[in-house]
């Protein structure tokens, strides 16, 4: 089946590189022109300051900003755009509600769940909030084909209303695996637990339509990067009454109601999120990129990139001597194909690729505890986005068979 799109041309970096595979779309995305216009033409047109000048020229800056942040609202199916806060990536934005909420609420002795599958950004602010408030950590484990065992937890000793945090990857950024987050969040709450519930979104919201109202999540983070936006823009979703009470992860400029030179009280949400100068030109490219996305029309998206999933793993999986991490079917899985091959390392891997303008990733892809599940110290990674082809994958195969040649396996 040919999939039914071809947008090699709407990507400037494609004419610069002739000949380029990007295969690396899990760590960032190219940029389609209308995004790269639209931050040029801030700059041309719009550069100012914004929410603060009476000028028009900020005013006009300033419309552009919270359009974005209406852009995103809808784009997430939020209640309103209040609901929206900008901040400097999906890191910045876990650590918000580990700092600004749990760390508020949770109490020694509580329970956080989160899974094995995690990327540093939601694993590493729930280590430290354990190191410094007693939390415990509780690690749901793998099916062995790779899919989210979440049922473990009831087969634990776990007191039930201890667990008051769940911190969980809709999708792994190394094995492709789709976590079905409404089942989870509908089976939580049938065993009685009634935690908050945190999605890192970071790797589903480029390749799937995910609304917040039908995941049953209370937060919802996701970076600006690897949805063909810029780079330096995260985003935080979370329900109104939650952003009312949580507390701000830093404080200055911008998200102050007022200040004394005894006492200073924040602004409402989002602003109150929001400190100093934001990444003015980066919101507005994302922005840009929310309507490049929405023209393309999930659907196809959604297709396109099945066709190219289920293309990679019919070939990838008859590479002699490689091993697959990840489900084996493109049934509720990304385009994300981690794999070794016998005695190859896998930078020496990537290295042979290179060669070939094929871009991979290889290494523990911020995910170390799950490399040691695995059992492995590194993987090579190649990713799909939609302006990958299957040209790009028969590209990658023959990569793979040099590979197999230079170190004569």
């Amino acid at each position: 089946m040919t999939p039914p799109l071809n947008l090699k041309k709407d990507f400037p970096i494609f004419s610069s590189h002739p000949g380029l595979v990007y295969l690396d779309s899990a760590a960032t995305s190219q940029k389609p022109e209308p995004v790269i216009t639209a931050v040029t033409q801030f700059y041309q047109q719009h550069n100012s300051n914004i929410h603060r000048g009476l000028y028009t020229l900020s005013q006009d800056a300033t419309d552009l900003y919270e359009a974005a942040r209406f852009k995103v609202a809808r784009f997430l199916g939020a209640k309103t755009s209040d609901e929206i806060v900008f901040t400097s990536n999906a890191s910045t934005a876990i650590n918000l509600v580990a700092y600004g909420w749990a760390r508020k609420h949770l109490r020694r002795g509580d329970i956080v769940v989160t899974s094995v599958m995690e990327h540093h950004s939601n694993l590493v602010p729930w280590l430290r909030l354990k190191k410094e408030l007693g939390i415990r950590l509780f690690f749901l484990p793998l099916t062995p084909d790779f899919r989210l065992d979440y049922q473990a937890l009831a087969i634990t000793r776990l007191p039930v209303k201890r667990v008051k945090f769940v911190a969980l990857t809709h999708a792994s950024n190394v094995l492709g695996t789709v976590n079905p987050i409404k089942h989870i969040v509908s089976w939580l709450r049938r065993q009685g637990i009634q935690a908050k519930i945190l999605v890192d979104a970071a790797q589903s919201v480029p390749h799937l339509l995910v609304l917040v109202k039908d995941l049953g999540c209370d937060f919802l983070a996701f970076s600006s990067h690897k949805t063909l936006g810029p780079s330096g823009v995260g985003v935080l979703w979370a329900k109104g009454e939650l952003l009312k009470d949580m507390d701000p992860l830093t404080v200055g400029s911008h998200m102050i109601d007022s200040v004394t030179q005894s006492v200073a009280t924040w602004a409402a949400a989002p602003a109150k999120f929001e400190t100093g100068t934001a990444n003015l030109e980066g919101v507005v490219g994302l922005g840009a990129a929310i309507d490049y996305l929405q023209k393309v029309g999930w659907s196809r998206l959604v297709r396109h990139e099945a066709v190219l999933t289920g293309y990679a793993l019919q070939h990838i999986t008859r590479v002699p001597g490689l091993t697959l991490y990840g489900p084996p079917t493109a049934t509720d899985r990304l385009g994300v194909f981690s794999f070794n091959m016998d005695r190859i390392h896998a930078h020496d891997v990537a290295e042979v690729l290179n060669r070939f303008q094929v871009c991979v990733r290889a290494g523990h892809h911020c995910a170390q505890p799950l490399m040691q599940v695995l059992g492995v110290p590194a993987t090579v990674r190649a990713s799909l986005y939609l302006y990958n082809t299957i040209a790009d994958i028969d590209r990658l195969i023959a990569g793979l068979a040099q590979a197999i040649r230079i170190f004569k396996l």
